[in-house]
């Protein structure tokens, strides 16, 4: 597919463009710790099982260069965002604006957990990327099933292990963190194969219409 044809009318720039939207909002939703009874995770739980799906869509159909190129963006604005949040806390506040105590607790920059999101987002897609493109050649591109699970599996137990170790040192006792690292991981995982009925036909659709776009 040439250049021209992947920027016109292709899907790529909408798929890229969603992965990131999701991602920041992830991170950002991600400040807040949660408690489902036992079940203890963060706000980050709710759409970022849905950024590994586009990574798995943009690997598959696009390849891993072109996936790296929308993850290396991703971790570029996630960068962003956390030093815009700084810049907007450290900047006086007006004389009649009393919310910047509620600013600070929810968006204040907090380099720890800011380094933990942006590392493990980028070391995971990275591995759950790869993890696809090897699974694909070794079984000649069949069993599709195969290498976006496979895949998940690799990359959200990177990105888990890297997001709750740096992120719950001297926030979280073992317990809390133990039950963070395995609750996360399985919870982001089942998520993600619960949702391969509609990751099927998404990639099957989003395969037919880049092929379409390189004919014409």
């Amino acid at each position: 597919m040439s250049i021209q044809n992947l920027y016109h009318r292709s899907l790529y720039p909408i798929i890229a463009a969603i992965f990131c939207a999701l991602l920041l909002i992830s991170n950002i939703g991600a400040t807040k710790f949660i408690d489902f009874g036992f079940i203890k995770t963060d706000g980050g739980a709710f759409l970022f099982p849905l950024v590994y799906i586009l990574g798995d869509i943009l690997t598959e159909v696009y390849g891993f260069k072109a996936a790296r190129r929308v993850i290396y963006t991703g971790f570029g604005l996630g960068a962003l965002a956390g030093l815009t949040f700084w810049l907007v806390q450290i900047a006086p506040a007006a004389s009649d604006w009393p919310n910047q105590g509620a600013f600070e607790s929810i968006l204040g920059f907090v380099p720890q957990i800011v380094i933990a999101s942006i590392t493990a987002f980028l070391l995971g897609q990275l591995a759950n990327s790869w993890t696809l493109v090897r699974i694909k050649k070794i079984t000649n591109e069949k069993k599709l099933w195969a290498r976006l699970i496979g895949s998940t599996a690799v990359g959200e137990l990177v990105d888990t292990i890297i997001f709750t170790m740096i992120a719950s040192l001297g926030r979280l006792s073992f317990d809390e963190f133990l039950n963070y690292l395995v609750v996360g991981y399985l919870y982001k995982s089942l998520v993600e194969v619960a949702l391969l009925p509609i990751t099927y036909p998404v990639i099957a659709y989003v395969k037919k219409r880049e092929a379409e776009v390189s004919s014409s």
